[in-house]
């Protein structure tokens, strides 16, 4: 049995191959979808219509020649816009001879959409700011310490003329991130509409996420602006504790000598209620909870 497996083998495949022969013989239907390309636009022209990303294509054809169009159904179908600036209307049928890919032993039954209606106009450039279109979530504990970051930061925008005239920003692709807790840099394409080309096609986003905590700056002195030469203030007290909440590794860094707490004479003078509010400079990328007093006594002495 061992010494004849190798003729049943052969055999087998004999078989399979010549059942293939004779069934890829026959006339089969088949429908490809193929990516449609707009080529050989006149230069500085352009269109931002929108069209059907793939087209149906249904052929008749021996399967052998089907097998071999559909091997090839990654090619694009091509149809060219030259032409002035206005709207244009095409029919995709007069475009096959341009498609090499389908055979002329293939018969095309029908093509879907059948014809394609866009406008052509002139191209335009505008810079434009990059959003970058993220969705995070956090793990407890966690969020961002500074506002996301884009570099660079915008890009120049060359497209048709009546799609850049609406643009404000140029959008990133949606990227969804789940239960961050570390820092991240990401390389992010930009959301290209057609006919748009940019000077960068992708840009850096930097995520700083940190484990958010809270701190006390304590002992912070408060300066009072704008005293005339013949008065003094005395604050009571002088000093004030501020509460402040943000990611750790910047927190680490703050002293009071970060900070800035300070009341103008003006203001003093005209309180009604005994007691002044500080105003505060704090540094960016934190979020001042409170600060303690909230309210300053005062004493006013003039000199004679």
């Amino acid at each position: 049995m061992k010494k004849n497996l190798h003729i049943i083998i052969i055999s087998f495949l004999f078989s399979v191959i010549l059942w293939a022969s004779i069934s890829l013989s026959n006339d089969y239907y088949a429908t490809f979808q193929v990516p449609l390309k707009l080529v050989d636009f006149q230069q500085g022209l352009t269109s931002g219509s929108k069209l059907p990303e793939k087209v149906s294509i249904k052929v008749k054809g021996k399967g052998w020649k089907l097998v071999t169009a559909k091997l090839g159904s990654e090619s694009e179908y091509v149809v060219t816009a030259n032409g002035d600036t206005g709207k244009r209307y095409i029919n995709l049928s007069n475009y096959l001879s341009e498609n090499q890919w389908l055979s002329s032993d293939v018969e095309v039954i029908d093509i879907s959409p059948d014809t394609l209606t866009f406008n052509i106009e002139k191209i335009t450039s505008k810079k434009l700011k990059v959003e970058p279109d993220v969705e995070v979530s956090f793990r407890d504990g966690y969020g961002f310490a500074t506002p996301v970051t884009v570099q660079p930061d915008s890009v120049v925008v060359h497209g048709p003329v009546s799609e850049l005239k609406n643009m404000n920003t140029v959008p990133t692709f949606p990227i969804k991130l789940e239960n961050l807790s570390d820092k991240l840099d990401m390389k992010i394409n930009l959301d290209k509409k057609n006919g748009m080309s940019f000077s960068e096609n992708s840009v850096l986003v930097t995520l700083n996420v940190q484990r958010i905590v809270d701190k006390v700056i304590e002992d912070v002195p408060v300066n009072i602006l704008d005293v005339p030469a013949d008065r003094e203030v005395v604050l009571l007290p002088n000093k004030i504790n501020i509460g402040i909440h943000g990611g750790i590794d910047i927190l680490g860094k703050l002293t009071g000598d970060d900070f800035r707490a300070y009341v103008n004479y003006r203001d003093v003078v005209l309180d009604t209620l005994g007691g002044i509010i500080p105003k505060l400079e704090s540094p960016g990328n934190v979020s001042v909870q409170y600060i303690k007093p909230d309210q300053l006594r005062y004493i006013i002495k003039k000199f004679n």
